[in-house]
């Protein structure tokens, strides 16, 4: 998969979200990038996604006037996988959603319950 195609896979994921996660998305955005930097993914594990930002359930009063939160796709790590085509769309929406889940300050049981882990 190019890498053009992956990133639509991310928008597909996207925007087929249900109408209660987008209503609660509040300054947050979404990227793919090739590969993940040393200290994103210090152990050089394959990070396949990560969330940077204040979830949130941990933003308070004083949350304003901040930088967008991000969600970050890895793009390589996903290729390294070695998946067949519909693995990996399955994997992109896993990733995704996961990330997602950071943001929206859901955890892990919960995460389940949604069939988002």
């Amino acid at each position: 998969m190019r890498i053009e195609q992956f990133e639509s896979e991310v928008e597909s994921v996207l925007s087929t979200l249900p109408e209660w996660v987008r209503d609660k998305m509040d300054n947050v955005y979404v990227v793919v990038e090739r590969r993940p930097s040393r200290d994103q993914d210090p152990t050089g594990n394959g990070l396949l996604g990560l969330y940077e930002g204040v979830s949130l359930a941990d933003r308070g009063f004083d949350y304003f006037a901040v930088n967008p939160d991000r969600i970050i796709v890895f793009y390589e790590p996903h290729m390294a996988l070695d998946l067949d085509e519909d693995a990996l769309r399955d994997e992109i929406r896993t990733t995704v959603l996961h990330e997602l889940a950071h943001h929206l300050g859901i955890d892990d049981r919960r995460l389940h319950e949604l069939g988002w882990g």
